[in-house]
């Protein structure tokens, strides 16, 4: 079985931390909407969604995936790099914990889960605004007696490692090279994103299928034309909060 961890929109959603973009109105009943059917769209895939309740004190807790990473052994509950996120861990982490066993990054380790690409073994960390070394450090405390071995890259022009690069399939990246190198992940396919829409590489996969933002059609088109069977969801307002796809869920596998 293959659950997703969602949040509801918080009400304050429109003030929402920023780093990287201008504020600009946010239409909440259109961005409630859109979750609805990014919810919807996990479920098609035949994920079962858990959909945990909206905190008026945290605009931006829709974002779970920065609060948490789940591996198969272990989800380590983060320490949100913005000071105004702390206080969403906790309803996460009780959402988590009949599944996996429970890690935490501590002060003054900083980590946001947006940081985190897992390939495999191998989890690189983007050394962001987010994201400090101490916090990088303390997780490759805790993953190591799993296997795992973590790897800091350094990234340029956005919030979060994820925005630069996800994994569309095992061994296959979406990638802006104007923000990450793509040296940093050899063996890797890789597709680049249209130049003209430069946010388009945070793609979801679930299975063999891809979760992606409507708003960048021509890199749409390169994951299609490579093959890939891609499933385009509205994002525009979540887009607005510099957030995409894997910012609104945490997806892993049920393991006994």
């Amino acid at each position: 079985m293959r659950v997703a961890v969602t949040r509801d929109l918080s009400p304050r959603f429109a003030e929402c931390e920023l780093t990287h973009l201008a504020r600009e109105p946010i239409d909440l009943p259109r961005a409630v909407a859109e979750h609805a059917a990014y919810r919807a769209a996990l479920a098609d895939l035949g994920v079962e969604v858990l959909e945990l309740p909206a905190s008026e004190s945290h605009p931006d807790c829709v974002f779970v995936e920065d609060t948490a990473v789940v591996f198969e052994e272990c989800a380590v509950i983060t320490r949100p790099g913005a000071a105004s996120r702390r206080g969403e861990t906790p309803v996460v982490a009780a959402a988590l914990s009949p599944f996996r066993l429970l890690l935490h990054i501590e002060a003054p380790g900083t980590l946001d889960g947006g940081d985190v690409l897992v390939l495999d073994r191998q989890v690189f960390v983007g050394a962001t605004e987010r994201s400090n070394a101490e916090g990088i450090a303390q997780l490759a405390r805790l993953l190591s007696p799993y296997g795992y071995r973590v790897q800091p890259v350094p990234v340029r022009g956005c919030l979060h490692l994820k925005s630069a690069v996800t994994a569309f399939a095992p061994g296959r990246l979406l990638i802006n090279p104007a923000w990450i190198e793509r040296a940093h992940f050899p063996g890797c396919e890789v597709i680049e994103v249209d130049p003209a829409e430069p946010a388009a590489a945070n793609v979801l996969a679930v299975g063999e299928r891809v979760i992606c933002a409507r708003h960048y059609p021509r890199t749409l088109a390169r994951l299609r034309a490579a093959g890939i069977e891609a499933l385009p969801v509205d994002a525009g307002e979540v887009s607005k909060a510099e957030g995409a796809v894997t910012c609104c869920s945490l997806v892993f596998d049920v393991v006994s």
